[in-house]
């Protein structure tokens, strides 16, 4: 049976270190960030867009599935609706799979922490700090696994997420 971990979390709270962590400790895995499949300039969110990333998605996630070599899928996208989540569970093949639901959270002052650093550093622009805070309430409506990642690296959250998926 294989394990398909969908990881959310808002933007900077360490989804990507984490599930990166999560790929070299999980035997035969393979990790998809969502964000890479709509890496496009200018940035456009539009219905047409939206259509094509969750295909994009759901095409990768059920080639994993389907391939021998992986026993393990980690993937990790915003997903800050329950709407979300559901609709790329039902695009994707899970009968052999055990499916593992889980957003990382923290506190605002964390995220606004991780967020300046990444602004700073060039890597974000100013706006997606305000943008983020205010989708933190979002995930406490959702049907997974909570992990506060306030206080972990990435590297303590993949293992507590391992972890508390066996």
């Amino acid at each position: 049976m294989k394990n398909i971990y969908l990881i959310g979390g808002t933007m900077g709270v360490g989804k990507t270190a984490t599930c990166q962590m999560m790929k070299k400790k999980l035997n035969n895995s393979v990790f998809l960030d969502g964000d890479w499949c709509w890496d496009m300039h200018p940035f456009r969110v539009t219905a047409e867009t939206k259509q094509m990333v969750l295909e994009n998605i759901c095409f990768l996630l059920n080639n994993f599935i389907r391939c021998s070599g992986f026993e393990n899928i980690v993937f990790c996208w915003v997903m800050h609706d329950q709407a979300i989540i559901d609709d790329i569970l039902s695009r994707i093949e899970t009968s052999n799979c055990k499916v593992h639901l889980i957003s990382l959270v923290c506190g605002e002052q964390a995220l606004r922490d991780r967020l300046e650093k990444d602004v700073k550093a060039g890597i974000r622009t100013e706006d997606v700090i305000r943008r983020s805070i205010e989708r933190i309430p979002l995930y406490q409506a959702l049907n997974t696994i909570q992990v506060d990642v306030s206080n972990r690296s990435p590297e303590q959250a993949a293992d507590f997420i391992i972890e508390e998926c066996q």
